[in-house]
């Protein structure tokens, strides 16, 4: 799925299954959970655009592996032993101005 958004030049939803969020923006079936955001500005980053959007809907978050990204390859995290990621701490304050 990854590839099939990633690459230039088709349709990227043909035979793709989704349904319309509560913004009527796409949501693709089996997503562990997803966003709705309004854009705020766009930045040109050579071949690509950092997209910069304020976050005004969250869907639920279900259980499953997240597909990773990282140096042209995809995988998955496996479960960690020892202490929480930084990230995951960080998302559990109630509070985001503790952190940012």
């Amino acid at each position: 799925m990854a590839r099939v958004f990633g690459a230039s030049g088709r349709d990227k939803f043909a035979g793709v299954p989704w349904s319309p969020g509560p913004t009527g923006a796409p949501v693709l079936d089996g997503v562990l959970t997803w966003a709705a955001c309004t854009l705020l500005d766009v930045h040109e980053a050579g071949d690509h655009y950092v997209v910069i959007g304020q976050v005004m809907e969250l869907g639920d978050v279900r259980a499953g592996q997240p597909l990773l990204f990282y140096r042209g390859r995809y995988g998955v995290a496996g479960p960690t032993e020892g202490p929480p990621e930084v990230v995951d701490t960080l998302l559990a304050w109630p509070r985001h101005a503790d952190w940012m």
